[in-house]
């Protein structure tokens, strides 16, 4: 088995599958119910918040942060994407497809031209004005 450090990438197929090896040797896919796993998704998303909670906005790369604390954020976000990716294998979703697939929606709801350097919701920006030309 390759280490860690040593590979580029991991791909949400090679994750999905792990997950379901992992549960599957442990006994543990009686228990992965979507109803479960989503309630240890918010869960692990409460601990991954905690970490932030007393902070007020940090600068992106964490400059300030020691070495331990990036580890730890890192173990509470990988916590949320295992289960994430559990979640959508055991519910029968295409993660990789479905988020593709959201991002397109996304650009049609959010065109470029009125929304670029904006922070408002789809519902506040007229986009009748940019789209087609009209």
């Amino acid at each position: 088995m390759t280490g860690v450090s040593e590979r580029e990438g991991v791909t949400l197929e090679e994750l999905k599958k792990k997950m379901a090896d992992f549960a599957k040797e442990r006994d543990w896919d009686q228990f992965h119910s979507p109803r479960n796993l989503l309630l240890a998704l918010v869960g692990e998303v409460g601990e991954l918040s905690e970490i932030f909670q007393w902070r007020g906005e940090v600068p992106r790369g964490l400059p300030e942060w020691k070495e331990e604390e990036k580890q730890h954020l890192g173990e509470e976000l990988s916590d949320v994407l295992l289960y994430l990716v559990r979640l959508s294998d055991i519910c029968g979703i295409d993660l990789g497809k479905a988020a593709l697939r959201k991002l397109e929606l996304n650009a049609i709801k959010y065109p470029v031209k009125p929304c670029e350097g904006s922070s408002k919701k789809h519902t506040e920006i007229n986009n009748t004005d940019n789209i087609g030309g009209q």
